[in-house]
This record gives C-alpha cells, sequence and structure tokens, in this order.
C-alpha cells in the first residue's frame, strides 16, 4: 500500500516525540521505507527532526539524511556535532558520504574525516572530493567488485564473497590485471559454470563501456542510456579502474540538471524552490527582472524612433504585441528544440545544416501565419490591404529572425561551456522583442512612407 503522511501520523510522531517515548517511536518508524521518514522528517520542526536523527541508528540515518532536501538537511547537520556527523559518514557508501561533506564548512569537514574511524573509507571520500562535482569523478563510488585476471574461478569466488561485504548492490564484476588496469567484466553465469581450476582471463568479457574520471555528467548520462546500463565503471587517467556509477546516482544528476535548466529558462539563476527564502529568491529572480526591464526601456526607445507612425499610421501600434509575441514564441520554440539536442546529443549535422533547416521550417510557419493574419487584418478587422500586407511580410521576417536566434546563440553558448538552458529564457524573448518592433518598424517605414 503506498505510503500517505496524513495529519494523524505527524501528530502522533510529535506526541511520542514530546514524551520521549524513543522505544515506541523507534517501533513505529521502523515499518516505513527510509524515504518516507524522510517525508515525515520535513513536516517536523528543526529541533524535532533533529530528535530522530539522533535515536535512528546510524545505516538508517545514513539513508534518510540522503533523501532528505539539502536545504533541510544542512539544517539538521548543523545541529550534529563533527563526532555525529563521522558516525552517519560511516554508514554510507563513498559517492553519499562525500555529497554530505562537500555541503558542509572547510573546519567541520576536516574534523568530521579525521574522526571517521574507517580510514580506507575516509581516505576514499577525500579522493572523490578532489573531483569536479559533475564529472565522473564527482558522481562515482569506490565501492565495487573486482577481481584480477589471473585468479582461479575458486579464488575469484572467496575473494568476492570478502569485497561484497562492503558492496550495496553487485550491479557488475570489473576484470583488472596485476596494475589495476580494467580489463573487461565477468558474467556471473559465466563463472559459475567455469571449472572451478580455469583462470578468470580464459572467461571475462573484454567489451566492456567505460568513462574516466573527467568525463561530464551529461556524457556519462548519455552512454548509460544509449547502452542501457545499469552501471558504468570508471578509469582514471592511466586506465585504472576507481569506481564505479550506478543508474541511481545518474537519475539523480539528471534530475538535478533538469531542475536547474527549467529554472534557467524561466528567468531563475540560482537553484531554488518553494521553501527558499525571500532573500535567495530575490538573488535568483531579480537579475532577469532587471534584464526584462532594460530590455523593455530599449523597446520603447525603438518604438520611439517611430513617432511619425503614430501620427499617420496609428493602426500599427495595436500589432506590436502581436510581433513581439509571435518573436519569443518563435525564437523560444527552435532554441528549445536546439537545447534538448544538445543535452541528449541527438544534434546531428553541421550547425549550417541544422540553421537551414530551422529557416526552411520558419520560413513556411512564417507564410502560413503571414496568410492567416493578412485575411484576418482585412476581412475580421476592417484594415486596408497596404496594412495588412505591411504586418504580414513584418511577421514573416520577425518569425524568420527569432529562428535564426534561437537556434544560433545556443550552439554558441554551448560552444563555449555556458549552459544553452540560458537561451530558453528571457534573454531570448527580451532579445526578440527589440530585434522584432525595429524589423516591423522599419519594414512598415519602408512599405508606407512615413
Amino acid at each position: 500500500m503506498p505510503f500517505e503522511l496524513t495529519k494523524e501520523l505527524t501528530e502522533k510522531i510529535e506526541a511520542l516525540i514530546e514524551e520521549k517515548n524513543d522505544q515506541e517511536l523507534q517501533t513505529h518508524l521502523e515499518e516505513f521505507h527510509h524515504a518516507d521518514i524522510a517525508e515525515i522528517l520535513d513536516e517536523l520542526n528543526m529541533e524535532e527532526a533533529t530528535y530522530i536523527i539522533k535515536l535512528l541508528d546510524s545505516e538508517q540515518t545514513s539513508e534518510v539524511l540522503m533523501e532528505m532536501d539539502e536545504d533541510d538537511r544542512e539544517k539538521i547537520l548543523k545541529n550534529l556535532n563533527a563526532k555525529e556527523i563521522a558516525e552517519e559518514i560511516e554508514s554510507m557508501d563513498t559517492d553519499d558520504a562525500a555529497d554530505i561533506i562537500s555541503e558542509l564548512s572547510e573546519d567541520i569537514k576536516t574534523q568530521v574525516i579525521s574522526n571517521i574511524q574507517d580510514k580506507t573509507h575516509a581516505e576514499n571520500i577525500v579522493e572523490l572530493l578532489k573531483y569536479e562535482e559533475n564529472s565522473a569523478g564527482g558522481l562515482m563510488a569506490k565501492e565495487l567488485i573486482r577481481v584480477n585476471e589471473n585468479w582461479s574461478v575458486t579464488g575469484c569466488m572467496t575473494e568476492m564473497r570478502n569485497q561484497a561485504e562492503n558492496v550495496t548492490r553487485v550491479h557488475s564484476i570489473y576484470v583488472v590485471d596485476n596494475k589495476g588496469k580494467l580489463k573487461g567484466r565477468l558474467s556471473l553465469k559465466d563463472l559459475i559454470t567455469a571449472p572451478s581450476q580455469a583462470e578468470i582471463g580464459d572467461v571475462y568479457i573484454r567489451n566492456v563501456d567505460f568513462v574516466d574520471v573527467h568525463t561530464p555528467g551529461e556524457e556519462v548520462a548519455r552512454v548509460m542510456q544509449k547502452y542501457d546500463l545499469e552501471a558504468i565503471p570508471v578509469v582514471d587517467e592511466f586506465g585504472r579502474l576507481v569506481g564505479r556509477i550506478t543508474v541511481d546516482d545518474i537519475i539523480d544528476f539528471i534530475r538535478e540538471e533538469a531542475d536547474k535548466d527549467y529554472q534557467l529558462a524561466a528567468g531563475i539563476s540560482e537553484d531554488v524552490d518553494s521553501n527558499a527564502t525571500l532573500t535567495e529568491m530575490i538573488r535568483a529572480r531579480l537579475p532577469w527582472l532587471i534584464l526584462a526591464l532594460l530590455g523593455g526601456f530599449i523597446a520603447v526607445k525603438v518604438a520611439g524612433t517611430f513617432e511619425p507612425a503614430m501620427e499617420n499610421f496609428g493602426v500599427l501600434f495595436f500589432f506590436t504585441p502581436l510581433i513581439a509575441a509571435m518573436a519569443g514564441n518563435v525564437g523560444v520554440q527552435s532554441s528549445a528544440i536546439i537545447v534538448q539536442g544538445l543535452a541528449n546529443g541527438t544534434l546531428s549535422g553541421s550547425v549550417i545544416q541544422r540553421l537551414f533547416k530551422e529557416l526552411g521550417l520558419s520560413l513556411l510557419n512564417g507564410c502560413i501565419l503571414a496568410i492567416i493574419l493578412f485575411v484576418g487584418s482585412h476581412f475580421l478587422l476592417g484594415h486596408d490591404y497596404i496594412i495588412g500586407f505591411t504586418v504580414s511580410i513584418s511577421l514573416i521576417t520577425v518569425i524568420l529572425l527569432a529562428s535564426f536566434i534561437g537556434t544560433f546563440v545556443p550552439i554558441i553558448l554551448n560552444h563555449y561551456k555556458i549552459d544553452p538552458a540560458l537561451a530558453t529564457g528571457p534573454f531570448i524573448t527580451t532579445s526578440n522583442d527589440i530585434f522584432g518592433l525595429l524589423i516591423f518598424f522599419t519594414i512598415a517605414k519602408l512599405i508606407l512612407g512615413f
């Protein structure tokens, strides 16, 4: 039965905390998945949430902490001392532990690492902290099963049992040589059916997909999606096996990147949510609103330079919202397709080919829309043919320019390592509004002669 967080459940948890009835509280929480407990903690105040975190055993707590919202987790960690945080870290996989520690201040980070009892675990975490957050090295975990190509099947089985104690899920068995270099992967079926004295080198699969520690997370996601992988090994600069990335980690990465891109496209420059503080929301939203305001000033200035049009052809100004809206819509459509293609690696062909394809599509759409506008302008609105013709020609031109900007800008941004999602938001809309009005009145001036 799906978990449902009810008011009655929350009140019961709060009552047990107030009574300090630890035994019943633990028994009650054991019924729930760690993700459900994280949802419960989200409804409690910080003191109550911290009480439960300290009450649960480290294995439960580590799972719950990873399911919590990053801001809430940070607040709870501030209520724990370095030793208590280290105890929770002990039960985490190295990738999760590194994510938690990276959120701490430098002085607390050092104290926590020094309080981790398992020195190998601590060294592995420190190693992961050296890599870029969104690189394969930053996403990988050190826990995996590795076997040597020179081992016998019997010796391999024994060694795998020992290694499996530290691995939560065994997605794959990786084969290395005496220098630790990745050679291939081992099928569990082939291992079980092979003769006991056979060497691993005779039965392992040499074809294996892998990434190196500096591979961007987007490329890791693309490879795993393309080859339908549950896990992918990670090697260092010398080809030595140093970790693995599992599908759950890459899904988390994809979700976070999608959230960032969505907010960026909406004109929000920082990662915020509905629970963010007023200051954080202002800092995230205000820069793009200021840009939009400046763009509005420029658009007003552009319109002001064509003041004679108001005197002689005032009806043109009734079409300015239409021209600006169409420019913004076409620009966002074009840029959205390009950004999507860049994100999932499906953008094929040269830049010129892509540009001509988008321009051709926009020309066809523009002509259809211009015909509808021309007919509607005369028969529905009662304007002269010359007005309808002027606005229609302007519309086609504006659509072509918006398509050009929407296609070209995200490709250029991506080339210079700037998130192309920036091109689907206020940047495109504002620039197309300005250029759209400039083109509209320039063409109107050429045709109508004001």
